[in-house]
């Protein structure tokens, strides 16, 4: 087979998707449990630690593993069917928003996590807005139908209403929210019972049944599925793949993902109707096709996951050609070769040697330190592709180690972590090296810095919290005009050289600029 029809046909294998939720709304363990059902694990994990229950392969720091929250993106790589599927967890939390946005960068859809009692929360709500400005398609899966929750028809009133997506149900539940049964596939009129297995750790035991077994066996509530499924078909909501590839509908399903309940289905309809990975577009709007040479993005730079492995890992999303381990590439903003000996496939925490991959898929490169979020590395002619996004800091906070001697260790932490992208470092002349300023988007970002730099580079450290609220960027001659300047502040971004402007308060800053006319002060805006 030609390299070219080689290529093409692996990545018409990919799947590759993230899962977006708001907090608590079950996204962990329903990566857990898509994992189970693909039989790359044996047992499912439990994200609060029920006895006798490993944690989530997904959640693999210990600060995520005692919290039950998910603090940074993972990888999981799995073989379902005939196909390669790439399921990149993100954090839920708003405060880690600026790493899930950077890893809806490298996906070719996405999986929109309701909570059936809570339905579309602000978080959850936030993330979509990304997948709608990407045409992102989304499908959408309403957990927790074993609890308590609403009506299944307000639900698709409210996602269709707050998303402008007009929803499709692909299967429709048997039973109201905590009296859940099964549910009914539209597109064969069959249903699939659930039952639960002991403590819900191992894939649910399921059960196909003809309709009028199932009409036998669930009477009311079975009736009651069929009445709200003839008035869905009534209405025209049926699955259309053209109009979910454009970002128009979303395919739902519903579920309880804590007992693995609805989620083989959930992985079926991946499998069947997730895209393909697609042309990417370059800098330039360029279209780049997946059989030309290769080329790919760091999305996620990542150090210290494994104790047994202190090292630093790029994660890079191939998007184009095929690559081999040990080939040379060049890093598109150096201009320079780039070797990649030490290529890995992830999963979690856990790696292994990779020797070839393709569009659709991420592979972790070692120890490439030379390598910054969203840089671009590629084979054959230039590309670059375009920048991901930067997030506006709300918060700020000054950084000391509590002992001078391990100043070399601190730097060398902090460092880590603006690389990273954890905290945005910034610095002055004024407070010198040995006082960073950490900026964040939520004040969770800076537990996560203190305690990664205690426990990955034994270092102790205080934090003083900053009373500014706004940052704008602005010039070196502004920047003198500000100096002095009562609740304001001028520091350069470590990362890029950038001046920000720092002021407490958006009055404060109005009065500023009032008083000093010409003044730059021009919003952060996110890249990409």
């Amino acid at each position: 087979m030609a390299t070219t029809s080689l290529v093409a046909a692996e990545a018409a294998r990919r799947r590759t998707f993230a899962v977006i939720s708001h907090p608590d709304a079950g996204k962990s363990t329903i990566t857990e449990a898509l994992a189970l059902h693909a039989q790359v694990i044996g047992e499912a994990g439990a994200v609060h630690g029920k006895t006798g229950r490993k944690g989530v392969v997904s959640d693999w720091m210990a600060m995520e593993q005692q919290r039950g929250i998910s603090i940074t993106s993972a990888v999981l790589q799995f073989a379902y069917r005939d196909l390669v599927v790439n399921l990149l967890d993100t954090p839920g939390h708003a405060d880690f928003s600026e790493d899930t946005y950077r890893v809806l960068t490298a996906v070719d859809c996405a999986v929109m996590l309701l909570d059936a009692a809570r339905g579309l929360e602000p978080q959850t709500l936030k993330l979509f807005e990304v997948c709608r400005a990407r045409r992102t398609p989304v499908i959408t899966f309403i957990n927790k139908w074993d609890r308590p929750g609403r009506e299944p028809l307000a639900l698709l009133d409210e996602i269709e209403e707050r998303t402008n997506l007009r929803p499709t149900p692909i299967t429709w539940p048997v039973g109201i929210a905590g009296h859940f049964h099964g549910v009914v596939d539209r597109r064969t009129g069959e249903m699939t019972a659930f039952h639960r297995t002991p403590g819900g750790a191992t894939a649910a035991i399921e059960e196909h049944l003809a309709p009028a077994e199932a009409a036998h066996r669930h009477g009311e509530d079975w009736h009651r599925a069929t009445e709200e499924l003839d008035l869905l078909t009534l209405t025209g909501a049926g699955h259309d793949q053209d109009a979910f590839a454009a970002a128009t509908t979303t395919p739902v399903l519903f579920g309880a993902a804590v007992a693995n309940f609805g989620v083989r289905q959930l992985l079926d309809v991946l499998a069947t109707h997730a895209p393909t990975p697609q042309p990417r577009p370059d800098t330039s709007g360029t279209p780049r096709s997946v059989d030309a040479p290769f080329a790919g993005f760091v999305f996620k730079i990542q150090a210290n996951m494994n104790k047994a492995h202190r090292d630093q890992v790029a994660f890079v999303r191939i998007c184009s050609g095929r690559f081999t381990r040990g080939m040379t590439v060049t890093h598109a903003t150096t201009g320079r070769p780039f070797a990649t000996k030490y290529a890995q496939q992830m999963f979690g925490a856990d790696r292994e040697t990779i020797d070839e991959a393709y569009p659709g898929d991420v592979i972790g490169l070692v120890n490439a330190t030379a390598l910054s979020i969203g840089d671009t590395l590629h084979d054959g002619p230039p590309v670059t592709f375009p920048p991901l996004p930067s997030f506006v800091p709300e918060h700020f906070a000054v950084l000391r180690a509590a002992d001078t001697s391990t100043f070399k260790r601190f730097r060398r932490g902090v460092e880590q972590l603006d690389a990273e992208g954890v905290v945005q470092v910034l610095r002055s002349d004024r407070r010198g090296d040995q006082a960073p300023v950490l900026a964040a988007v939520g004040p969770m970002q800076f537990e996560v810095a203190v305690a990664r730099l205690d426990a990955e580079f034994n270092v102790t450290t205080h934090l003083e919290h900053l009373p500014y609220q706004v940052a704008r960027r602005t010039d070196p001659a502004s920047e003198e005009r500000l100096r002095g300047q009562p609740d304001a502040e001028v520091l350069t971004r470590v990362r890029d050289g950038v001046l920000l402007a720092l002021f407490t308060s958006g009055w404060r800053m109005g009065s500023i600029a009032d008083r000093q006319p010409g003044l730059t002060l021009d919003p952060l805006l996110p890249a990409g």
